[in-house]
């Protein structure tokens, strides 16, 4: 095992004492080639030009002597500090780190980033940050190749962003540049960089603001979820598929997450779009009906959240919408319910009002692969001043969750 690893920060400006030291003892050093090219980096040290950290880390715990990995930024922050602190590595790292690169890329926009997400884009997790770029007012998104500006844009096609392309942060080929998410596709553009996308929704951070990266602010008063129609602006239920009892198990069921796309179709009052925005996910909400469309416009504005309404009958206007993680149906019948499927979302949430309509939707979600599981929810509202019923529900709900993922 290497006598001593120490993880060094670079963010272009002149490097430390702490930091020369260590690069002047170093018998191993590990970086991207630019790294490599450092004045400071001694010439008899065995040179290892980073691809995979791991290989790199099984290296470096082979070496004997003093061992040094360079980094751009805070190598702590979405950096090489993680792997090398892996159990399979056993190497114990002492960490001279730097301004991180998402920091400097906002000082260079002159922004605050204390109310920003920050997520890493790779090909295989480009679609996740285009998801909480859809969700969130302010995003940092650390790129990659093939999950770039470029590719970011063009997942985000038909909504509107703000980009501003931080390129080689901290070197002589620093660039900076603002554009709109429409022309950013039309431009080739240098790794590694920052990408801040500014848009989708108010901004929630103020002069009360105590947590970084925080969720939305809530409505003054407002705690909880499954909320009551009235927390909406004052919209009425609009029947058996939006009382809050049915919205909270098919939230329950569904799991919204950030990173995720919700689709709500037949949106209604705005409730479940709101409330699955809530949780960080990004939503399309979908309704024929230009005052459902208003309505959830209005109650995604009342809670602050970013919800894209699209004006549209389903199944037809579903082909141009891009891939949901998971799916609630508030209507439609059987051929939204196979429209559905055949996007291959891992869970759909559906209801019936009775067990003939409930028996067609579970055999269309069988029929097309998702293992299905039925409840009959009844719930009774009760008048606390007399304790006599006042309203009763009864829905049965149908929860469907992709056969390949399914327990």
């Amino acid at each position: 095992m290497a006598d001593r690893v120490t993880v060094i920060g670079w963010d272009g400006s002149p490097l430390t004492r702490a930091a020369t030291a260590a690069l002047s003892a170093a018998t191993l050093v590990a970086g991207a080639a630019h790294h490599l090219e450092l004045p400071e980096v001694p010439e008899r040290a065995e040179r290892i030009r980073l691809g995979s950290v791991d290989l790199a880390a099984r290296r470096i715990a082979g070496h004997r002597g003093s061992a040094v990995v360079l980094a751009d930024g805070d190598p702590g922050f979405f950096g090489v500090v993680r792997t090398l602190h892996k159990p399979e590595h056993g190497l114990e790292v002492e960490v001279v780190p730097a301004v991180s690169s998402v920091a400097t890329a906002f000082a260079r926009a002159g922004m605050p980033w204390d109310d920003a997400q920050v997520v890493v884009a790779q090909p295989r997790t480009l679609r996740r940050a285009v998801n909480a770029i859809r969700a969130h007012h302010k995003v940092a998104v650390l790129t990659s190749p093939g999950a770039g500006p470029a590719e970011l844009a063009l997942l985000l096609e038909g909504v509107h962003r703000t980009f501003v392309i931080c390129e080689e942060l901290g070197t002589v080929r620093e660039r900076v540049t603002v554009l709109t998410s429409d022309k950013t596709a039309d431009h080739t553009w240098r790794d590694p960089n920052v990408v801040i996308v500014i848009g989708g929704g108010p901004e929630t951070s103020g002069n009360g603001a105590w947590i970084s990266g925080r969720r939305p602010a809530h409505p003054e008063g407002v705690r909880g979820w499954a909320l009551p129609a009235g927390s909406y602006g004052g919209a009425g239920e609009g029947g058996e598929g939006e009382s809050p009892g049915l919205r909270a198990a098919q939230l329950a069921r569904l799991g919204p997450r950030t990173g995720d796309l919700v689709w709500d179709i037949g949106c209604g009052s705005g409730a479940l779009a709101v409330e699955a925005a809530r949780f960080g996910a990004a939503v399309l909400a979908v309704d024929s009906d230009p005052d459902a469309c208003a309505r959830t416009t209005a109650a995604a504005r009342t809670f602050q959240v970013g919800v894209q309404v699209v004006r549209g009958t389903a199944p037809h206007v579903l082909e141009r919408l891009p891939e949901p993680d998971v799916v609630r149906i508030g209507g439609g019948g059987v051929r939204v319910v196979t429209a559905v499927a055949d996007r291959r979302p891992e869970r759909i949430v559906t209801h019936a009002s009775n067990r003939d309509e409930a028996e067609a939707l579970g055999a269309a979600l069988l029929e097309n692969g998702y293992k299905v599981e039925c409840a009959l929810l009844q719930s009774v509202e009760l008048d606390t001043a007399v304790w006599a019923e006042r309203e009763r529900s009864v829905v049965f709900l149908l929860s469907a969750v992709r056969s390949d993922l399914a327990p």
